[in-house]
């Protein structure tokens, strides 16, 4: 059982913080999402909790960040757009942080690639992509106890990309 103030990741809306506990026959965590421009209080059942997953620990989440030049891209390709979103959401809902940087890395190189070849990505891409990328930052930035902006100059950084002043 997670305990108030403690941060977990709820399958659709990522890292929550546990703000109240209820007890009795129908407990209920109520959370509050991270980083959200409006967040709303969720009510969660405790019955439930095993689909909730605790944040990655600070070692964790460095590892990831140095081991991102090293993470390999997805190869998952489908149909068409609406499939491959579908795919890659499933994935981010029951992955982890480490599946989110994944696909991340992996929408970077799509985009990436038809842009060089001066074809606008799908929009499908986009959403993906932003998704994924918020994600994974806000997971990082709590592991890391940091801004998600601070943790985004880190991958930069690890890429050996110039900081953007």
């Amino acid at each position: 059982m997670y305990a108030i103030g403690e941060y977990l990741v709820h399958p659709g809306q990522g890292v929550c913080r546990v703000e109240d506990v209820t007890e009795g026959a129908q407990a209920v965590y109520r959370l509050l999402p991270v980083g959200k421009r409006h967040p709303v209080h969720i009510s969660f059942p405790v019955a439930n909790e095993a689909r909730l997953r605790p944040v990655l620990s600070r070692a964790e989440a460095e590892r990831i960040i140095n081991e991102y030049p090293s993470i390999e891209v997805e190869k998952y390709q489908a149909r068409n757009n609406s499939l491959e979103e579908e795919h890659y959401k499933a994935k981010m809902r029951e992955g982890t942080c480490r599946d989110s940087v994944r696909i991340v890395k992996t929408f970077r190189a799509r985009m990436a690639d038809l842009s060089s070849r001066n074809k606008k990505p799908p929009v499908a891409y986009e959403r993906i992509l932003k998704e994924a990328r918020e994600r994974s930052l806000s997971e990082l930035a709590v592991a890391l106890g940091c801004t998600p902006d601070d943790v985004a100059m880190l991958f930069k950084e690890r890429m050996g990309e110039a900081a953007e002043n």
